[in-house]
C-alpha cells in the first residue's frame, strides 16, 4: 500500500503579492494518507493590516473576524511541521506556495522543499471537457460539495476531494493510455509524473479492459443502437395531459399547444410553414414533441437544424431526454456535425510518435489521450484546450482532402455518426452542415421526411459563413516558416534528408520544389508591400487605427496575383507528386514517417489557401464582395482579406428546392419579422410568398415584469465627439449599475467604444466593488464570460454583437440591459456597403429596406435576453436618443413587446428604478 502523505493547502490573502505587503488572513491544511483524509487544520491569521473591501466581499472575511487572531509567525512552526515529508497539493500551487514560502521566511523559518501537485493542472488533464477549472465550477461539475467558496477551510476540503477523485479516475484509465501519459508527464509543471508512474506500475497490463483500440490507442467502446420497430405505436396528441404528468410545476401556455398542433399538421401534410415563436413559450419542446411523434409513427426521419453546435448538444442531451419521457417510447436522436469537428485518429497516432515542441502541445496531446477513453462523439470541440493547444487540435481534425482506408473507417467517429443517423428517429445537425449537403438518394438525409430549421433567421448568416474565404497575412507567413528552405533547417530540410536516406525523390525534383517555394514567397512579400502602400494611402489622416476597405476600391495589379497563384499551384502539384512517392515507401523510420505526415499536412493547408487566394483576388464572382482590413499601426502584419456572398438565396435554394412540396419544411425563430417589413428574413431565405408567417405569442402577463427607459438627456450621438458620448455613456452605466446593484448587460455595436467606455469606468473607481467582464478584454470565450458574470452578485458584462442574442440568463441573474447605440451596422462595413449598392441600383432605399430592418431585429433580440419567464423582472434602457428623435425610432419601439415605455432624464430614471425596486 502506498503510504505517501499529501498536504492540501488553501489560503486567503489581502491581495496577490506578498512582495507588496499582502498577507495571509486564513489558512487551511488537509492531510491525506492511504487515499483518506486523516487530519484537518484551519486558522484565521491576523494580517496586521486592513483587509480591502473587495477581498471582504469575495471571502466574507472582515477585519473583525481576524482582529483576535494571531499573526502568521505564531502558527509558522506548526504549519512547517505539517508540510514535512509531504507532497504539496493546491488548486494553483503557483499562488499558494510562493505566498506560504514568503510567510515562512518572514517568520524566520526555512523555505519548504518537496514535490508539488497542482489540482488545476490535474483537473484540466483528467476532465478535458469541463467548461471551467475554477474550483467552484469543477467541483460543482463533479458533484463535490463546496459550501463557501473563497473560504480556506471549505476550499481546502473541496480541493482534497477533487484530488482524490482525479487520482481515482486516473487509476481507472487503461494501461496503454497511462504509459503514454507517463512518457509525457515529465514536461508538466507540477510533479504528476510521480502519480502516473505509481499507477502504471500498479496496472502493468492491458489485459481484460473494456476498450477498443486503434493503432494501440485505447478508445471508449461504441455500439450502434438497434433500430426498434415502431409497430404498435399510436400517435399521441394529449400533449397537455402528458406535460402536466411529467412536470408537477407545469405552467400551461396555450400558445405552446397551438404551435404543437400547427407543426403536427404541417408534418402530416408535408407543408411549408414559417413560425415566429416568442421567448418564454417553450419553443423547443413545442417542435421536438411533434417531430418525435411523427418520426416514430411513420418510420420516417425528421431533421432538426440549429445555428450553433452548443444548441445541438443541448437539444440531444437535455430536451431529448425530456421528450423521451413524454412520448413514453424509446427515442433515438443522432447528432451529426461537419467533418472538421471530428478527430483524425491516424493523424493523432502519427503525432504521438514525435517529439513535442512546447508545454501546450504536450498538455493537449495528454488531454486528447484521456478524452479518447470517454468520448462517444469524437468531436474535438469537446476538448477545453488552451489557445496554444488549439493548433494541435487543428492538426488532428478530419480533412475532406484525405480518404480513409477500410480499417480506418471502422473506428472513425464521423463514419460512426453517419451510421447512427441512419438508425435515428430524429437527426440533429447545424445550419452549416445542412447547407453543405446535396439531398440525393445516396445522401444520409435520403430518408428524412421533414426539415425543421430552428433559429431560422440565422440561416442567412450560416450561408454567408459557409462560403466565406479568408486570406490572413500572418497565417500565410506562419505556413512559410514551417516549411522553410534547405538553409532554414525547417521541414523542407528534413524532407530533403529523408529523401537522401530512402531515395524516394531525386535532387532535381526537390530543388525545383524549393525554387518554386522561393519564387511564390518572394512574390507574396512584394504583393503584401503593394497592398500595404495602397491601404496606407487610402486611410492617410484617418482618426481610426483599424480600417477596412472594399478590395475594388484599392488599385492592384491582378496579373501579379495570377503569377503568384501559378507558382503556388505548380508547387502544390509537384509536392503532391513527391508525397505520392514518399507514401509508397514500405520501410521508413518513425522520424521519416513523421516528416512525410507533416509535409502532407502543410501541403493540404496550402491547397486550401490557394483556393482562398484565387477566389478573393483572381476569380471573384459578381454576387460576392471582397474586402481588406488592417491596423494602420502594424502593417502588413495585421492585413486580412475576406470574401463573402452578399446574396444567399440561391445557396439555400440548392438545398431546399429539391424537397419543397414533397416534404415538410418548417422555419422557426423568435425573430422572423419586423413590423415595417414582415418578410425581411423570409425573402432572403427564398421562401415563397404564399407561405404565411404564423406568430405564437406568450400570454399577456408574460412581460409584466419588464420596463423600457429611454434616457432623454443623453447627448445626440451624431452631434458630439465620440469622447463626449463615451463620457456620457460611462456616467449612465455607472448610475444604472449602482441603482440596480449590478447584474447588468451593457450592449455595444463597436469593440472600440466598448474598450474606451470600460477604461473610463475603471479610471473613475466608482465601480471598484463590482466585477466587470468585458468581451475582447476579459479572457475567455463568450460562454465563459457569461458563466463568470452569473457567479457574482455584483457584476456587469460589457458585450458586442454576439451578446445581442442566443444568451440565456434566467431569473434575477440579469436585472438590466443597457443599449449604448441602436444596433445599426456601420455604413463603412464592406459587406453592408456592397449589399446597399446592389439594393440602390434596383431603385430601392437601402436604409429602409436593409439597414433599418436588420437593426430592428437585433434590438428585438437584445430585449429577448431580459425576460425569459413570466416571473422575470428587468429593465431595458436605451441611451441612444435617435429612438426618440428620428422618424424611424417608432419602428424600434413597435418591435418591442407591449410594455411600459418611459422617456425620462437620467436622474429621473434612477429615481424611478429605486421606487420600482422598493415596490417589488
Amino acid at each position: 500500500m502506498n503510504t505517501q502523505k499529501y498536504v492540501v493547502v488553501d489560503i486567503e490573502t489581502t491581495g496577490h503579492s506578498p512582495a507588496k505587503g499582502d498577507r495571509i488572513i486564513q489558512i487551511a491544511i488537509i492531510t491525506i494518507q492511504n487515499d483518506e483524509i486523516i487530519d484537518t487544520y484551519s486558522e484565521f491569521v491576523n494580517p496586521e493590516r486592513k483587509i480591502p473591501a473587495f477581498i471582504q466581499d469575495l471571502t466574507n472575511i472582515a477585519d473583525a473576524d481576524v482582529a483576535d487572531a494571531k499573526p502568521f509567525a505564531a502558527h509558522a512552526a506548526e504549519i512547517s511541521e505539517k508540510l514535512q515529508g509531504a507532497i504539496f497539493v493546491a488548486h494553483n500551487t503557483n499562488f499558494d506556495l510562493p505566498f506560504l514560502q514568503a510567510e515562512l521566511i518572514r517568520s524566520g523559518l526555512p523555505k519548504w522543499h518537496g514535490l508539488t501537485m497542482d489540482t488545476v493542472e490535474m483537473a484540466r488533464l483528467m476532465y478535458p471537457t469541463a467548461f471551467s477549472y475554477k474550483l467552484q465550477d469543477i467541483t460543482s461539475e463533479l458533484g463535490i460539495p463546496l459550501e463557501s467558496a473563497h473560504r480556506a477551510d471549505d476550499d481546502a476540503l473541496a480541493t482534497a476531494h477533487l484530488f482524490l477523485q482525479a487520482k481515482a479516475d486516473m487509476g481507472s484509465l487503461p494501461y496503454d493510455t497511462l504509459t503514454q501519459l507517463h512518457k509525457r508527464s515529465f514536461q508538466l509543471k507540477s510533479d504528476l509524473s510521480r502519480l502516473f508512474f505509481e499507477l502504471t506500475q500498479q496496472k502493468r497490463s492491458a489485459q481484460g479492459d473494456d476498450f477498443d483500440r486503434f493503432n494501440g490507442l485505447p478508445l471508449k467502446r461504441r455500439k450502434l443502437e438497434a433500430g426498434e420497430s415502431a409497430a404498435g405505436y399510436t400517435a399521441m396528441f394529449d400533449w397537455e395531459e402528458r406535460l402536466e404528468t411529467a412536470f408537477p410545476q407545469f405552467e400551461r401556455r396555450q400558445s405552446q399547444f397551438d404551435m404543437m398542433a400547427s407543426i403536427q399538421k404541417a408534418l402530416a401534410g408535408k407543408e411549408e410553414r414559417v413560425i415566429e415563436a416568442s421567448t418564454g413559450m417553450g419553443k423547443t419542446i413545442a417542435y421536438l414533441l411533434p417531430a418525435v411523434n411523427h418520426a416514430i409513427e411513420t418510420g420516417k426521419q425528421v431533421l432538426i437544424s440549429t445555428y450553433t453546435t452548443h444548441l445541438q448538444d443541448q437539444l440531444v442531451q437535455k430536451e431529448g431526454k425530456i421528450v423521451e419521457q413524454l412520448v413514453g417510447a424509446p427515442v433515438r436522436l443522432a447528432l451529426v456535425k461537419g467533418l472538421s469537428h471530428y478527430i483524425d485518429l491516424s493523424r493523432f497516432a502519427e503525432l504521438l510518435q514525435g517529439e513535442d515542441e512546447s508545454y501546450d502541445e504536450t498538455f493537449t496531446i495528454m488531454q486528447v489521450l484521456i478524452w479518447l477513453t470517454s468520448t462517444e462523439t469524437g468531436d474535438l470541440n469537446e476538448v477545453n484546450a488552451s489557445s496554444g493547444g488549439q493548433f494541435v487540435l487543428d492538426k488532428i481534425r478530419r480533412s475532406h482532402l484525405r480518404r480513409l482506408s477500410r480499417d480506418e473507417k471502422v473506428y472513425d467517429f464521423y463514419e460512426y455518426a453517419l451510421e447512427r443517423s441512419k438508425q435515428a428517429h430524429v437527426i440533429v445537425t447545424n445550419h452549416s452542415f445542412l447547407l453543405n449537403q446535396r439531398l440525393s438518394n445516396s445522401s444520409i438525409l435520403a430518408d428524412v421526411d421533414a426539415f425543421i430549421w430552428d433559429e431560422a433567421h440565422q440561416v442567412v448568416q450560416a450561408a454567408v459563413s459557409q462560403h466565406e474565404k479568408t486570406f490572413v497575412y500572418t497565417q500565410w507567413k506562419y505556413v512559410f516558416g514551417q516549411l522553410g528552405t534547405f538553409d532554414d533547417q525547417q521541414l523542407f530540410a528534413q524532407l530533403y534528408k529523408t529523401a537522401e536516406k530512402t531515395g524516394f525523390s531525386t535532387v532535381p525534383e526537390l530543388l525545383k520544389l524549393e525554387s518554386l517555394f522561393i519564387k511564390f514567397v518572394s512574390l507574396f512579400d512584394e504583393l503584401a508591400s503593394m497592398l500595404t502602400a495602397e491601404f496606407l494611402a487610402k486611410f492617410r489622416g484617418s482618426r481610426h487605427k483599424k480600417c477596412a476597405s472594399l478590395l475594388s476600391e484599392l488599385p492592384y495589379d491582378k496579373a501579379r496575383f495570377m503569377d503568384m497563384l501559378r507558382f503556388l499551384n505548380e508547387w502544390i502539384d509537384l509536392s503532391q507528386l513527391v508525397l505520392q512517392k514518399a507514401e509508397r515507401l514500405t520501410e521508413t523510420s518513425i522520424q521519416d514517417k513523421l516528416v512525410i505526415a507533416d509535409w502532407r499536412y502543410w501541403t493540404e493547408e496550402l491547397m486550401v489557401k490557394a483556393v482562398e487566394f484565387s477566389e478573393i483576388f483572381v476569380f471573384p464572382l459578381e454576387d460576392e464582395v471582397s474586402w481588406i482590413e488592417g491596423d494602420l499601426r502594424s502593417l502588413p502584419t495585421s492585413l486580412s482579406l475576406y470574401k463573402q456572398p452578399f446574396e444567399v438565396t440561391s445557396i439555400i435554394q440548392k438545398v431546399m428546392a429539391p424537397v419543397r412540396g414533397s416534404k415538410a419544411l418548417i422555419w422557426l425563430s423568435g425573430t422572423m419579422s419586423v413590423p415595417s417589413n414582415e418578410r425581411f428574413i423570409v425573402s432572403q431565405l427564398g421562401i415563397p410568398n404564399h407561405v404565411p408567417i404564423t406568430k405564437f405569442e406568450p400570454p399577456q402577463e408574460f412581460y409584466r415584469g419588464a420596463r423600457v427607459f429611454i434616457v432623454e438627456d443623453m447627448p445626440d450621438i451624431q452631434q458630439v465627439s465620440q469622447s463626449d458620448y463615451i463620457e456620457a455613456v460611462a456616467d449612465a452605466v455607472i448610475q444604472t449599475v449602482l441603482v440596480t446593484e449590478g447584474r447588468c448587460f451593457v450592449l455595444f455595436t463597436s469593440q472600440d467604444m466598448l474598450r474606451k467606455t470600460v477604461d473610463l469606468i475603471q479610471d473613475t473607481g466608482l465601480l471598484d466593488e463590482y466585477m466587470l467582464f468585458a468581451q475582447g478584454i476579459s479572457s475567455g470565450s463568450r460562454m465563459r464570460l457569461l458563466k463568470s458574470f452569473q457567479r457574482f452578485q455584483k457584476s456587469v458584462l460589457f458585450g458586442t454583437n454576439s451578446f445581442w442574442e442566443g444568451v440565456d440568463v434566467p431569473g434575477d441573474a440579469l436585472r438590466a440591459v443597457v443599449v449604448v447605440r441602436l444596433p445599426f451596422t456601420s455604413p463603412d462595413e464592406p459587406i453592408f456597403k456592397a449589399r446597399s449598392e446592389v439594393i440602390a441600383r434596383e431603385g430601392v432605399n437601402p436604409f429602409l429596406h436593409y439597414a433599418l430592418p436588420e437593426a430592428v431585429l437585433r434590438l428585438r433580440q437584445g430585449f429577448g435576453r431580459l425576460i425569459r419567464s413570466k416571473n422575470d423582472q428587468g429593465l431595458f434602457i436605451v441611451l441612444d436618443r435617435r429612438i426618440e428623435t428620428k422618424s424611424y425610432g417608432v419602428e424600434f419601439l413597435n418591435a418591442l413587446p407591449k410594455v411600459k415605455v418611459s422617456k425620462v432624464s437620467l436622474e429621473k430614471m434612477v429615481t424611478d428604478i429605486e421606487d420600482w425596486y422598493n415596490k417589488q
